[in-house]
């Protein structure tokens, strides 16, 4: 396995570094190298201008719409993406409906919804989570029942991330009450403006409004929109999620917050020196350091399997943890940083109502929201506990 990257590799990093310099909207890099909200025009304005290129898609093959990079290339473009600051492209349609529907889709599926998730004509969300079924998934209770040529759904989703603007949601329903529970989900796309379904917000700790709780009461969804096979849902739920763990590692974005975290501790004094000169402080951010090294190595293996014709398998559970965990120490160590800096909470400073925080320190007020945001990626994509469920079940066949 060679983990080099190859002359024509680093000609494509010129390339594409080359793009986004020219191409990212200076504001837009700015909020996210800052730590700033963005708003839903953000995340759209970019996806449309990637979709011209076809790059909101970089995983695509060509024959849907994608440049048809290799393992290694989409890699190279996460770690460019991260490094200028260019928001991430939302998952929910490119990298976890579209994959589903490219393989067990109709091909009237096909036509209709990858053209639109490419140019970003369709926002997704996901229907996954229930009060009482997260990551025991397959408990979940929303009720489809067939009646002629539609499906009438009833029940609830939570922690419906962005729900607030989406116009489809692909969402797991219980079709058979009478089988094992995971053998009785099916697999629905559900158009979020259809009657009967109710979108409240939850709002977080941060004041943010990110997630959402989501009502069905008598929503009729056109049988056409059954994805596969009734009753064969929890297939294509896992199929779905091995995507969604592989890209949870976010090694480009936690490069970029490991630097930015030590000009923040170059910036903040300890008995008149650099706090990253601490060493009891420095050997924290070198032991951070090292973990994220090995992480990276470890997605350039899995990259390099992928580019070899082997999906990811329980590797995506380890890149998972792994991923999650230095992304929570990094908030940690920002935090403990600038200690009571952080304390200031200054939300049209995070929204750009006010070029500067009130508290005096632009770097610092961000800090105390983005470390409390980041107590979820533990939690979403499957419970961390339950990602060592699956290695201890996949690898050690315990």
């Amino acid at each position: 396995m060679n983990l080099d990257y190859s002359p024509a590799d680093d000609a494509f990093r010129a390339d594409i570094r080359a793009w986004l310099e020219a191409n990212l909207p200076r504001e837009l890099g700015d909020k996210v190298l800052n730590h700033k909200r963005l708003a839903r025009e953000d995340f759209a304005d970019w996806h449309k201008l990637l979709g011209t290129r076809g790059w909101s898609v970089v995983a695509w093959p060509k024959e849907y719409g994608g440049p048809g990079w290799d393992a290694t290339q989409r890699h190279i473009w996460e770690e460019e993406c991260a490094r200028i600051g260019a928001p991430s492209v939302l998952p929910f349609g490119v990298s976890m409906v579209a994959p589903v529907l490219m393989k067990y889709g109709s091909e009237a599926q096909k036509r209709h919804y990858l053209p639109r998730i490419l140019d970003g004509t369709d926002w997704w969300c996901q229907g996954y989570s229930e009060p009482g079924s997260g990551s025991d998934l397959a408990s979940l209770r929303t009720r489809a029942e067939r009646v002629g040529d539609h499906y009438v759904v009833n029940g609830q989703k939570t922690w419906t991330t962005l729900g607030q603007y989406a116009d489809m949601m692909f969402c797991l329903v219980r079709t058979d009450t009478g089988a094992k529970k995971q053998e009785g989900i099916s697999f629905l796309l559900i158009d979020m403006k259809t009657p009967g379904i109710t979108v409240r917000p939850i709002i977080t700790l941060d004041e943010d409004h990110e997630v959402n709780e989501v009502f069905f009461e008598d929503v009729k969804v056109p049988v056409e929109n059954l994805v596969g096979d009734e009753n064969r849902g929890w297939t294509y739920a896992k199929y779905l999620l091995g995507h969604e763990r592989t890209g949870i590692a976010r090694v480009g974005s936690s490069k970029r917050e490991l630097a930015f975290l030590k000009r923040l501790a170059l910036n903040q004094k300890k008995n008149g020196k650099p706090l990253l000169q601490d060493p009891v402080f420095a050997a924290k951010v070198a032991s951070l350091e090292i973990e994220l090294m090995a992480l990276e190595v470890t997605v350039q293996r899995v990259v390099a399997n992928e580019a070899g014709g082997r999906g990811p398998g329980p590797e995506a559970s380890m890149l998972k943890i792994k991923g999650t965990e230095v992304q929570q120490a990094l908030t940690e160590l920002m935090f403990e940083t600038v200690g009571p800096l952080a304390a200031p909470f200054d939300v049209p400073f995070l929204e750009g109502a006010r070029e500067h925080s009130l508290a005096g320190d632009d770097d610092a007020a961000p800090l105390a929201a983005y470390y409390f945001n980041y107590r979820k990626t533990s939690i979403y994509g499957g419970s961390n506990e339950i990602q060592k469920n699956i290695i201890a079940q996949m690898i050690l066949g315990l």
